[in-house]
């Protein structure tokens, strides 16, 4: 995936934690085909109070389709046992099957469970449904789980982005009741009266320590609060996201990961300091490919080192017809009269 991507993938999470916007003017949510997570689920695992658009304007959102966009999501903490979503239609019709449900490990979670037919027609209204994440007898972990859905036109032109495949994880933890409860639960979280740690917002583990984040802190950054990561040497960004360069990148290029600079056309070498035009652009022309230039109005040529020699314009403001303008005055033919030198002489007699 190049560079250009990564961003967009970026921006798209970066929109995510700060665009406020209610369900009438979301222009994610227009009345076309839609599905997204409850706010409130989501802000027990980040800490912020947003909606994730899986499916936009009849689409699938550009993230989801991101290869990489399942290291980015937080796991799903033990005090979580099901996932809402709310889809709606819309004035179109649209179809859904789920052709898979599965746990990768059943020993520590069972297989999801919808709370809908596992086939049928998406309402058209707004309507919720979830996903039951039980985890199985008393053994505490992580467990990967897949969700399979297929959405297609009343046609059966299936949507575009279809089908979506997706890999999450679920913490499964036991809790044992500590008498020490309430001197152990860190991050505001609550000792209950059977001597577990209830944890806020944001937070998992037996005593509320791990904070999540989503997307995730990247290149090697620590969470250490809901939605803040801390980023290691190198690194900056909301979620590390960002490089730090200790050499300036030059020519017009940018700082893309830590030491390593994107380069403008027509540079390269580590911090853009190397133009690919052997011999130097002239008359202001800027490098653009090897040994090919962009030249400013008035040159041309491979190095701009030719100048285009400027058309004289007339200075009358209509045209002589048989003549020519000097200084804002037609001068005339021979033969011909007139402002415009548009009049035939008689002929003489």
């Amino acid at each position: 995936m190049d560079l250009k991507m990564k961003f967009v993938i970026l921006l798209g999470f970066v929109c995510l934690v700060h665009c406020r916007l209610d369900d009438n003017n979301d222009p994610r949510n227009n009345g076309d085909l839609a599905m997204w997570i409850d706010e409130k689920q989501v802000k027990m695992v980040s800490g912020y109070t947003m909606k994730i658009f899986a499916i936009s304007n009849g689409n699938v959102s550009p993230y989801i389709l991101d290869p990489n966009f399942e290291k980015h999501l937080p796991i799903i903490p033990a005090e979580m046992g099901y996932v809402n979503f709310t889809w709606k239609a819309g004035s179109k019709k649209y179809f859904y099957y789920f052709d898979r449900l599965q746990s990768f490990d059943e020993s520590i979670l069972k297989p999801p469970v919808i709370s809908i037919k596992a086939k049928g027609r998406v309402p058209k209204r707004a309507k919720e449904f979830s996903i039951s994440l039980p985890c199985s007898g008393n053994n505490s972990g992580i467990a990967t789980f897949g969700i399979g859905l297929h959405i297609e036109t009343k046609k059966g032109k299936p949507l575009n982005g279809m089908p979506l495949k997706l890999k999450l994880r679920k913490e499964c933890s036991q809790k044992n009741p500590d008498p020490e409860c309430d001197k152990k639960c860190a991050n505001q979280g609550r000792c209950n009266h059977e001597k577990i740690c209830q944890c806020p917002e944001g937070y998992m583990g037996p005593y509320c320590s791990t904070a999540l984040c989503y997307p995730q802190c990247m290149n090697g950054g620590n969470c250490t609060a809901p939605g803040i990561c801390s980023c290691p040497a190198g690194f900056q960004g909301l979620h590390c996201e960002g490089g730090i360069c200790s050499e300036k990148c030059l020519n017009g290029g940018k700082c893309v990961q830590k030491d390593t600079c994107e380069c403008s056309k027509g540079f390269y070498g580590q911090h853009c300091e190397y133009s690919k035009c052997i011999i130097p652009c002239l008359n202001g022309g800027k490098c653009r490919g090897v040994n090919k230039c962009r030249c400013q109005a008035g040159f041309k040529g491979d190095h701009c080192e030719i100048q285009v020699a400027k058309l004289l314009r007339s200075t009358c403001n209509i045209p002589c017809k048989r003549g020519t303008c000097s200084q804002n005055t037609c001068i005339c033919d021979p033969g011909w009269h007139g402002r415009l030198c548009n009049h035939r002489k008689p002929k003489e007699v």
